[in-house]
């Protein structure tokens, strides 16, 4: 699909250079044919600047693909399911605890975790990698193919419709990476740092964090029936040097903190928005006796 990309939207020559390339790169790694190196040598001294461009920008993407089709061969579970094995591993750590808990007082044992909850600060910290800034727009693309390569496993709930309708909804998203929009010259931008990082939240700490929180208050709930009218405090506080590390990267001012602060603070606005939506939308009424 990747070379049916390249072929329609750059062409056949360049489409026959990469995988010329890609030929002779393995003859030259699982052989050690000396002539393939030599070819491999000539060709690639030989591409112009453009050429040059558009065979890494076709082997970045094959890696991405690769990376991808990995990830769903060795981890079959659904991302869902790993999240909730984590999250169900930290929950769980209140239980471990139980049989020393129950020795003291009921009274006793609340007040100990309360104050527990209320000094704990727990803070992971995201770190600002410029090599490794890939566009939102590449990323959403990646996480579409992602979520089509899972759900055309045999035992997905949705997989069917045919190997040839799963190739062209997989193909959608792998032509449009190939747009000036998802891959533009132009380096990495701090603020492209920052939208990068960020994009990662909807899929992991706002969804997962809520759910975490929900987990360890039932196991509370379950030690010691008080903590059903409880709610755990906020312990864990996301952190990031994206957009503020003025030690590490130059570019960083006060207006790209201001910039970088108002771009998270719209993320969590928009999240709590669609929440409040949510909640609000009317349900369907069920028929189901009580």
């Amino acid at each position: 699909m990747l070379g049916d990309t390249v072929r329609q939207q750059q062409g056949e020559a360049v489409f026959a250079t990469v995988e010329r390339i890609r030929q002779i790169s393995i003859a030259f790694r699982r052989d050690g044919d000396a002539a393939a190196r030599r070819e491999l040598e000539a060709t690639l001294d030989s591409l112009s600047h453009d050429r040059t461009i558009e065979v890494v920008r076709a082997f970045s993407y094959f890696s991405h693909l690769a990376n991808i089709a990995e990830d769903q061969h060795q981890h079959p579970l659904h991302a869902g399911a790993q999240a909730k094995a984590a999250r169900g591993a930290v929950a769980r750590a209140p239980s471990s605890t139980r049989s020393r808990a129950l020795r003291g007082g009921r009274r006793r044992r609340a007040a100990s975790c309360r104050r527990l909850f209320d000094t704990i600060l727990v803070s992971p910290v995201l770190t600002a990698h410029p090599t490794e800034v890939r566009r939102k727009s590449v990323l959403d693309r990646e996480m579409e193919v992602a979520q089509l390569a899972r759900r055309a496993r045999p035992h997905a709930a949705h997989a069917g419709g045919g190997r040839r309708r799963r190739r062209r909804r997989c193909r959608a998203p792998s032509s449009r990476c190939g747009r000036p929009a998802c891959c533009g010259a132009a380096s990495p931008t701090v603020i492209d740092e920052v939208a990068n990082g960020l994009s990662y939240y909807d899929h992991t700490f706002l969804r997962e964090l809520p759910r975490l929180y929900g987990d360890l208050e039932d196991q509370l709930a379950a030690i010691d029936p008080a903590w059903n009218n409880t709610e755990l405090p906020s312990f864990i506080r996301m952190g990031s040097w994206i957009g503020g590390d003025r030690d590490g990267n130059p570019f960083v001012n006060a207006d790209v903190l201001r910039q970088a602060i108002e771009m998270q603070s719209k993320r969590v606005r928009r999240l709590l928005s669609r929440r409040a939506a949510s909640a609000r939308a009317p349900s369907s009424r069920s028929t189901a006796p009580a």
